[in-house]
């Protein structure tokens, strides 16, 4: 028997997972990764020691299912997107730490470029707004404010990628003749590629200030880019298949046709809706993005709503205020009262992205009474999720001129229970888990193995995705409607702060 390995680069943890034909989970390893705070706004990683981690999970994973390289038939790729990861193309030595999708230390260059166009200025290539989210903002810093970094763009020597890049280059040599490439859905991400045409545009360079040099190869999200290394455990094997986290989950959950839809709850909340071969301009504050694009075949566009902060809010509940002692724990406190008793949340510690995209946005818990606990302020917690949520499913409804009627879910905050009720109650939709909720890394593996014939299309990938839980909403209209206007009101208090 042979397996697909897939690799699982996110925001805080490394995980190499195994699976079978059938799609399911064999064995798996994982290895957080120091989160790295130098400044407010400011969230870095350590690229060199995710790549050790990398490394070490692939051996915990093989071990733990008792196989070798010679029953992996290809590895498969999926990250955290829009990280900046900044290296020496001949020592391979990052030049900097990586700097975060959550890090906003790039907002005076986007505040610099909006000043000609506003923020939606690139929108009509990129299908994205003027953000610090996005990769190229962090780019243009680092060249502009990393001595070293500029040193080696002017001499040809330094190179860009988002994490999946970082690893296919690390995997097939480094500075020994490693493959440096992204794929279509990750480049989507960077605020440098045009929507259309698939390549870097020179407009978008030239109005950054990045050279081309520095930029990965653009191919589809499912191929051979190369083969693992002769000194890697997984020497001569494939590496075969590349989407951001969040494609792959979307491919993950088979939603193949236009109008297939799925919520990722991780660190931050990521609504995906498929639209098929035409990418669709968002006049709600959505993103347009690509969804994959397999081989040679047609490009598949979504729709994206990113939200910066979900299961991370249940993590500075822990880690910050010590209000809990673990994230389980938030589901326990949150049932032990019957609501939120008038407290909301507005995690805006990144200001607030889809489908507001306020940067100025800071977050704040308001409605506080002597009577609020902690119990209150966990339950507040989930609700901010459920909530946030329905704002993008409505904008995507807005722009698509058609309604979801159901929510496909995945992620690790979809485990508990309670959040989920919340959050059919708040859409007034069923909500559906599938039997296997590691989406992200199954779907670069199906990418990964469509390239090797390991499976024969999507029809078959189709067949292996099953339901484990629904749940249907409880709430009135009126009890919805009510809901969305405190949250609101809620937001509405936490915009215009001065950024420091």
């Amino acid at each position: 028997m042979t397996y697909i390995l897939a690799l699982d680069q996110g925001t805080t943890s490394t995980r190499a997972i195994v699976f079978d034909h059938r799609g399911r989970s064999v064995s798996s390893g994982q290895l957080e990764h120091r989160q790295i705070f130098p400044r407010a706004g400011w969230v870095e990683h350590d690229a060199s020691e995710i790549w050790h981690n990398t490394q070490e999970v692939i051996g915990v994973a093989l071990a733990r299912a008792d196989v070798t390289r010679h029953d992996i038939a290809a590895i498969g790729i999926t990250n955290q997107r829009e990280t900046v990861i900044l290296w020496d193309r001949r020592t391979g030595e990052p030049v900097h730490n990586a700097i975060v999708w959550q890090d906003t230390r790039s907002q005076t260059i986007v505040d610099r470029l909006a000043a000609d166009g506003g923020i939606d200025r690139f929108r009509g290539l990129t299908g994205l707004p003027l953000a610090s989210y996005f990769s190229a903002t962090k780019i243009a810093w680092a060249l502009e404010n990393l001595p070293e970094a500029r040193r080696l763009a002017d001499e040809g020597h330094l190179a860009f990628g988002t994490p999946d890049t970082w690893l296919l280059w690390n995997l097939t040599g480094g500075p020994e003749g490693g493959v440096h490439a992204t794929d279509v859905t990750n480049a989507s991400r960077t605020l440098l590629m045009n929507l259309e045409t698939l390549d870097w545009d020179d407009s978008l360079l030239d109005a950054f200030g990045i050279p081309e040099s520095l930029l990965p190869d653009i191919r589809s999200s499912s191929e051979v880019y190369g083969h693992a290394e002769p000194s890697s455990l997984l020497r001569e094997v494939p590496i075969a298949g590349i989407m951001g986290d969040q494609q792959a989950a979307t491919f993950g959950q088979a939603a193949f046709a236009p109008g297939d839809s799925k919520n990722t709850y991780g660190t931050g909340n990521f609504l995906v809706v498929n639209t098929g071969d035409r990418p669709i301009i968002s006049e709600h504050g959505l993103l347009t993005t690509v969804a994959y694009r397999l081989g040679d075949g047609a490009t598949a566009y979504a729709l994206e709503g990113s939200i910066a902060v979900t299961g991370s809010l249940v993590q500075w509940l822990r880690d910050n205020l010590g209000i809990i002692g673990s994230a389980t724990e938030v589901e326990t406190l949150a049932n032990e009262v019957e609501d939120s008793g008038g407290v909301i949340i507005v995690p805006a510690f990144s200001g607030l992205f889809a489908p507001h995209w306020r940067p100025d946005a800071r977050g704040a818990i308001l409605g506080l009474t002597r009577f609020a606990d902690r119990r209150h302020i966990a339950r507040a917690a989930l609700e901010s999720v459920a909530l946030q949520s329905r704002e993008v499913v409505d904008a995507a409804n807005a722009d698509l001129g058609s309604a979801i009627t159901e929510l496909r879910v995945d992620g690790g905050m979809v485990a508990n229970g309670t959040l989920m009720q919340m959050q059919a109650d708040a859409l007034g939709i069923p909500v559906v888990r599938p039997v296997n909720v590691e989406t992200t890394a199954l779907g670069a593996a199906f990418a990964a193995g469509l390239a090797v014939g390991y499976w024969a299309g999507l029809p078959e990938l189709s067949d292996l995705w099953s339901e484990d839980r629904r749940w249907e909403p409880t709430s009135t209209e009126a009890d919805r409607t009510h809901m969305l206007a405190r949250w609101q009101d809620a937001l509405a208090r936490t915009l215009d702060w001065p950024l420091d």
